[in-house]
């Protein structure tokens, strides 16, 4: 994930805070040196990174800090406060037009992801009842047309396109569409190149000239490093960007670019790319950000992120045979789709306070959910729904079915019994969640 590195170190620098008793102001810069050192290697640029640590430093040695009770935690309430100003201190929306359609013009350079994050954008505004229309207008990257439409059938939601043809007629005559038949979000994807160019930025001024988007979001990659700094300050002074897309923060970049970009464009980030799947699109929220940089978690972001992707009908049902304690396999197996749903265990752990950091040292071996599902998908629907009838005999056939051992069985057949007797001495809705988080961690963890 990216910020791991950045997290790493700012907490080392923090534990030598907090074993101080109290702080002296050679205390505090010698700490900001340290948190100045650890943005540079997250590939902050010198002059934010610099400007950052100064405003914690003024604001650190002062009387607030020196005459607390708890110095340390006062610090890191200030580089908390910090960093939620950096990254840009509210949460930021997309602009809605007053009449028509909202256009959104999605631009950046080739491979940072603005196709895939046009359809991402797309689904998350669909889920929540609007009637977004896409648009091909990069006429230029073999079978950019191709993915949209197959990216557009894939989430539900229409592709205009006119084949290789002028952009800006492209764009015009998507928005004519968009105007006449209800669609109230219309994204433009636009084409990119290697390297910025004067052909690639004349062709996106004439796109906005033409149908006056309400956001220009520049889509940046997380792993283009301090060039993101560069690029998205061209971008923005040609075209005049309203916001950013981070892309592959799952992935194990530094992501201090990120924070660089921001800085530089004072352009918010408003999503961020959090994997390869086409649900994997989180609203950007500084204040969250901030709290899992310094390993305090998201537990926010978790919940939405559970509200949107966990079927309520079915949790519903699970809770009701929960109550009357009749959870069986059939149980666990849907419990295992639902948490898959919420995306990698060491991601959903690294949001829970005090996790964070610790997460990044636990060996998780996420195939251990399909090894679980096989065993079970190797049982008789009878079994499944009876697991106290499953015996020596049944553990063989059921184990040599899923190509594992009679040990997986029993260890199985063992955590069932520890669910069941869990839920037993549960009661009301808020428990069961703990049992949910109790099971991730059973079979994340080895």
């Amino acid at each position: 994930m990216a910020f791991e590195g950045l997290s790493d170190r700012l907490e080392a620098a923090f534990k030598r805070l907090r074993g101080k008793g109290s702080l002296t102001e050679k205390d505090v810069r010698d700490a900001m040196r340290e948190v100045r050192m650890a943005l540079l290697e997250a590939d902050v640029s010198y002059k934010v990174a610099k400007d950052f640590t100064a405003q914690v430093t003024e604001r650190a040695i002062g009387a607030q800090v020196m005459e607390s009770l708890t110095p340390a935690q006062t610090v890191i309430k200030i580089v908390n406060e910090e960093l939620i100003t950096l990254m840009g201190g509210t949460q930021a929306r997309l602009t809605q037009a007053s009449k028509g359609p909202t256009v959104v013009m999605l631009c950046g350079l080739q491979g940072s992801g603005k196709t895939t994050h046009s359809a991402k954008i797309a689904l998350q505004l669909k889920n929540k009842g609007h009637r977004p229309l896409l648009a091909a207008c990069d006429i230029y990257r073999p079978a950019a047309i191709q993915q949209l439409e197959i990216l557009g059938g894939k989430i539900g939601v229409p592709v205009f396109s006119l084949g290789q043809t002028d952009p800006v007629e492209i764009a015009e005559k998507a928005y004519g569409l968009a105007r006449d038949e209800g669609y109230d979000y219309l994204f433009l994807d636009t084409a990119g190149r290697l390297h910025i160019d004067e052909a690639l930025m004349a062709e996106l001024k004439n796109i906005k000239a033409a149908v006056r988007p309400q956001e220009i979001l520049l889509v940046v990659d997380a792993m283009t490093g301090q060039d993101a700094v560069n690029v998205a300050a061209s971008f923005d002074e040609t075209l005049g960007i309203d916001g950013l897309v981070l892309t592959k923060t799952d992935s194990d970049t530094r992501g201090g670019a990120a924070l660089s970009a921001r800085a530089v464009t004072g352009k918010p980030i408003k999503f961020v790319g959090t994997g390869e799947k086409l649900g994997d699109l989180d609203i950007f929220h500084p204040e969250r950000m901030a709290s899992r940089i310094l390993g305090m978690g998201d537990v926010l972001s978790l919940i939405e992120r559970a509200e949107t992707v966990l079927d309520e009908k079915k949790a519903a049902e699970m809770e009701e045979r929960l109550l009357k304690n009749k959870f069986d396999f059939n149980d666990m197996l849907d419990q295992f789709k639902q948490i898959k749903r919420l995306g990698s265990i060491k991601d959903i752990l690294g949001m829970l306070p005090g996790l964070g950091s610790k997460v990044r040292d636990i060996e998780i071996d996420e195939r251990q959910f399909d090894r679980v599902q096989a065993l079970i998908l190797s049982m008789t629907p009878y079994e499944r729904a009876h697991p106290d009838c499953v015996n020596p005999s049944r553990k063989k056939r059921i184990a040599a079915g899923a190509g594992q051992q009679v040990e997986d069985v029993n260890r199985l057949l063992n955590q069932h019994r520890q669910m069941q007797k869990a839920f037993k001495q549960m009661n009301g809705k808020g428990n069961r969640r703990n049992a949910l988080a109790q099971l991730m961690e059973q079979r994340g963890s080895k």
